[in-house]
């Protein structure tokens, strides 16, 4: 083949395939091709193509790319918020989540597309899905949003939910056993002589649901009577949480342990009790949920209800490319177990 045609090479910057392929001397489809790495293309003109493109500073236009092969390379990891219009993605839970996925879908050559919705009107799921901008879904928790994802699990395939299975649901979904974590966070605080056990956070979502349910068999299991007293609602959000526990604190209802429906709730009512003069663990135990980074290395460790989330990254990214290549791959429920540490012993 002749050596490329450079004296008619186009500005720096303002390359086109068309130009490309003139200063090869090949066609507009073969450097398309070659610029894919496409193996039938013989090594050394692909070399070659890729040298010219470099030289001249081509880029691809991964738009057009994307759109001409349907094919985005991306994954889009969704994060639904509804009632917890507070919660920061830089919410511990969240974070370690979100690297693991990230950490997950890199190893497979695609890129990360990450969207927080504030759910205020019908149709978000739908919209996202309409933008074409990723070839799959994984979406962090479903919040009260249950129906929105049942509504397009049938005609959207390649999604995947970390959450909880439930009975009425048609989505796949991977997470961990909610109600049996609650259970043993209680099983265990009784076991070390607690009684009066507060349950502190929302009850109105899904995984609340079935934490605040594992949380009454636990109490039962232990000869306890459920006090609608220690019930103790409390939004996903830090502050709102501490504040929550010392209203609650300043009602002056007696209560020996807390467990809270997850890691950012406990910290929260920890630096409530402190406030209030009260110690953890000699007055009041505390338990809480995800074993996040916070619970494992703060100034006070957490005991907490532990979600393998390296597993549970791995798992639901499996499912996924299963699913975008087609197959009806189900969903998966992790078993759980409790970290005990400093603020219940």
């Amino acid at each position: 083949m002749d050596s490329p045609d450079l004296s008619e090479a186009p500005e720096r910057g303002r390359l086109k395939m068309a130009d490309i392929a003139r200063m090869a001397g090949v066609s507009i489809s073969t450097v398309s091709r070659a610029l894919a790495g496409n193996p039938l293309i013989p090594k050394t003109l692909r070399d070659q193509i890729v040298e010219i493109a470099q030289t001249h500073g081509y880029v691809v236009n991964q738009s057009a790319r994307s759109l001409r092969l349907r094919k985005t390379d991306t994954i889009g990891v969704v994060i639904p918020l509804a009632d917890e219009t507070g919660q920061l993605i830089a919410d511990p839970f969240l974070l370690e989540m979100v690297g693991r996925l990230a950490d997950e879908i890199t190893l497979r050559n695609y890129s990360v597309l990450l969207n927080k919705v504030v759910v205020t009107e019908v149709g978000w799921l739908e919209r996202i899905i309409q933008s074409h901008r990723a070839d799959g879904l994984v979406v962090i928790g479903r919040s009260a949003q249950h129906e929105a994802l049942n509504s397009v699990a049938g005609t959207y395939r390649p999604m995947v939910v970390w959450a909880a299975p439930q009975p009425d649901q048609h989505y796949c979904a991977v997470g961990g056993d909610n109600a049996e974590g609650g259970r043993l966070a209680v099983a265990h605080l009784a076991a070390t002589g607690r009684r009066r056990i507060v349950f502190l956070g929302a009850t109105d979502t899904p995984e609340a649901v079935q934490r605040f349910a594992g949380y009454q068999k636990g109490l039962a299991e232990a000869g306890l009577s459920l006090d609608p007293a220690l019930v103790v609602a409390a939004p996903h959000a830090a502050e709102a949480a501490h504040a929550a526990m010392a209203a609650f604190l300043a009602r002056d209802i007696a209560f020996d342990a807390v467990f809270a429906r997850s890691d950012l709730i406990a910290l929260a009512a920890v630096r409530a009790l402190a406030e209030a003069g009260r110690s953890v663990p000699g007055d009041v135990a505390v338990v809480g949920f995800d074993d996040s980074v916070l619970a494992r290395h703060g100034v006070l460790p957490l005991t907490s209800v532990r979600k393998d989330l390296e597993v549970g990254a791995r798992t639901m990214i499996d499912l996924l490319f299963r699913r975008m290549a087609g197959e009806d791959a189900p969903g998966a429920c992790a078993p759980v177990q409790l970290v005990v540490r400093e603020s219940s012993r």
